[in-house]
């Protein structure tokens, strides 16, 4: 059985993940709340912006980390502050760079960890009023295929960036049915994405189906960065 930490995994994508690999897996969440965590999986409490992980409360070796915590700030380039492009980055990029530092002991001493990220497709489909999450992810796209070509072959490292997904976080953007049909709208496949979507090729990139697989970008987006059908 791996080991698998999920960072800020206790609602959405996230916690989908959790819930598929800990049918054959030993999962951790290590989050700001567990309201919604079952059981069989365990918590840390963990504030990414302020909290350091302690040896202590982790496995020995971990097989599997995916970082979760996001942000969808999404306004014209005009009413972003400096600060407001700060704040998306660090919760998106710094704060990442500064857990997977801390978790490097860990993670090497697996036979090959897996590191799953997320970006979102706005970097590679330019869309107004995502300036800055589009900056913020994009650094998360560069940051991981230099680290898969550093410590290839003992760890594997790739990106997942979907489009929008019915998710707590996009809860404003999807807030009735007609919003989200008309957001579905917008892809070819017509419809928004679901967690299990995104957790689907989560946990298949957690698992040894994907071993020869690393420093790739992947998009999960209903044909929104591919697919031009008017």
């Amino acid at each position: 059985m791996k080991n698998i930490l999920l960072i800020g995994g206790s609602y959405g994508i996230g916690l989908e993940i959790a819930k598929k690999m800990s049918k054959n897996h030993n999962v951790t969440i290590a989050s700001r709340t567990n309201k919604d965590i079952p059981e069989g999986i365990e918590h840390i409490s963990f504030d990414v912006s302020s909290d350091t992980l302690s040896e202590k409360e982790l496995p020995e070796s971990i097989d599997g980390l995916v970082y979760c915590p996001g942000s969808i700030n999404l306004k014209p380039f005009k009413m972003l502050s400096p600060e407001a492009f700060q704040k998306d980055l660090d919760i998106n990029f710094i704060s990442m760079i500064k857990t997977v530092h801390g978790l490097l002991p860990q993670l090497k001493k697996s036979d090959q960890a897996s590191l799953v990220f997320f970006s979102t497709v706005a970097v590679k489909v330019g869309m107004p009023f995502h300036t800055s999450v589009a900056a913020a992810k994009g650094a998360i796209e560069g940051f991981a295929k230099a680290l898969a070509a550093e410590y290839a072959p003992n760890f594997r490292v790739n990106v997942i960036a979907p489009s929008l997904t019915d998710t707590p976080l996009a809860g404003t953007l999807l807030s009735s049915e007609e919003k989200k049909e008309k957001m579905g709208e917008r892809h070819p496949l017509k419809r928004v994405g679901d967690t299990k979507d995104i957790a689907n090729l989560a946990t298949f990139l957690l698992s040894e189906d994907s071993s020869w697989m690393t420093g790739q970008v992947l998009g999960v987006d209903g044909g929104m960065s591919t697919l031009n059908i008017q």
